[in-house]
């Protein structure tokens, strides 16, 4: 019997798991130990601030306190990310957010008195985010090829929520059992092993951007390239304005002292609903990741995001509240997945940083400043009535963007964005 040559394998035969890639994991498991003390440290921190001054404007403080140094310094973030190894930038950040979680550890037993103090590490925690940020998405397409790239962002995205959903939870939990030391020491611990595992993970080298001309000319070409493709620039915007004016996590600190009358665990339970409903949709879309409609779908899964925050704003029984809060977070996820894919499928890697910087900028603006905007609207109009006029905000800013950015709505495929 002739024996016959192997067939040669189909093109459309489907790309191996990105989970056997150890650098793959390595580079997860840094992400989450990282994102687990993010976490826990915010849950933390902006239960002290409130149980210290007991002013909803506090907590806008928390929020601005971060977001100023993350603003001035995310645009030469960017710069210096595509002109140099982002690896060890990313490492110097994450160790940095080490040193912020010793400084709030020593300052937890100042009480009252070191409310102050706890802003100034916030200022500087924000600084070490405006580094981490874009180099994170930057550095991804360096570890998985591009075939596994889709796979990869929704593997990533998933496993990052399920930190999500222990980080507030067990924050509450370490408050109420050993006040913010104990909290703030594990947050410490966790940078720092994220640190050291970030550092063994290998990456492909890539061509430097060029250094040619000065850092306002190097990122106007960045903002440029962004203006020139409606898909990035419509998938950034709707993501600022849809958060920035109807997000909630700002709130829940009254929330749970005011108006559904829980304590620290209460809070870490709703801060975790919103990742038990990411870490679901996220489960489904790294068994089943979809590649079709999703310009559509992303604009749907917004306006769900809109919908369920209207609930959990008029809601004043707790299991309705966290029901709400994680049908945000499943909406919430489809969106990140498709923005974060139609990202980085658009953009060339001498241009990521920047691209990313300004996406991270757009974030930024929507989660801190949204928190500052959400505390000074309570402040004034009161916690519901600001939290429902939010939630309506975003179901208008939904439908003004579906018909603004009419390619970002029609667009089908992930491929099909890249020079879109």
């Amino acid at each position: 019997m002739s024996s016959q040559a192997s067939p040669p394998a189909s093109a459309d035969a489907p790309a191996p798991s990105v989970y056997r890639r150890p650098d793959f994991t390595a580079f997860l498991a840094a992400r989450l130990l990282a994102v687990l003390a993010a976490q826990v440290q915010a849950v933390v921190v902006a239960w002290q601030v409130y149980d210290l001054t007991r002013e909803p404007i506090a907590l806008a403080y928390v929020g601005l306190a971060q977001f100023l140094p993350m603003l001035v310094l995310l645009l030469p973030a960017g710069d210096l990310i595509d002109r140099f190894s982002r690896k060890p930038i990313l490492a110097a950040s994450w160790g940095l957010g080490a040193v912020c979680s010793a400084g709030l550890w020593w300052l937890s037993g100042h009480g009252a008195a070191g409310v102050a103090g706890i802003y100034t590490v916030l200022v500087l925690f924000g600084c070490s985010r405006a580094f981490s940020g874009p180099a994170l998405q930057s550095l991804l397409p360096q570890i998985v090829p591009r075939e596994q790239l889709a796979q990869a962002i929704a593997a990533n995205s998933m496993l990052l929520r399920a930190a999500s959903i222990g980080g507030p939870f067990f924050g509450g939990l370490l408050y109420a059992a050993g006040g913010g030391a104990l909290t703030y020491a594990i947050c410490f611990v966790c940078f720092a092993l994220a640190t050291l595992l970030l550092l063994a993970v290998a990456v492909r080298p890539t061509v430097p951007a060029s250094g040619a001309g000065t850092i306002w000319q190097r990122f106007g070409a960045g903002i440029r390239f962004i203006r020139s493709r409606p898909i990035i620039l419509g998938t950034i915007s709707l993501d600022l304005f849809a958060v920035l004016l109807g997000g909630v996590v700002a709130l829940l600190p009254v929330y749970a002292h005011e108006v559904l009358h829980v304590g620290p665990e209460g809070l870490g339970a709703l801060r975790s609903a919103m990742a038990v409903g990411e870490v679901t949709a996220g489960f489904y879309l790294a068994a089943r990741p979809f590649d079709r409609r999703v310009g559509q779908r992303m604009f749907i899964a917004v306006a769900v995001f809109g919908l369920a925050n209207l609930v959990f704003s008029l809601s004043h029984w707790f299991w309705l509240s966290f029901a709400a809060l994680a049908v945000a977070g499943a909406a919430d996820m489809v969106s990140v997945y498709i923005r974060g894919a139609l990202v980085q499928f658009s953009t060339p890697d001498d241009m990521r940083g920047r691209v990313n910087a300004v996406n991270m900028l757009f974030i930024g603006s929507s989660n801190e400043l949204g928190e500052f905007r959400a505390g000074s609207s309570a402040a004034t109009l009161g916690v519901v009535p600001a939290a429902v006029s939010g939630a309506l905000c975003t179901l208008g800013v939904v439908s003004l963007w579906a018909w603004l950015f009419k390619p970002l709505r029609q667009v089908d495929r992930f491929e099909e964005a890249t020079g879109a």
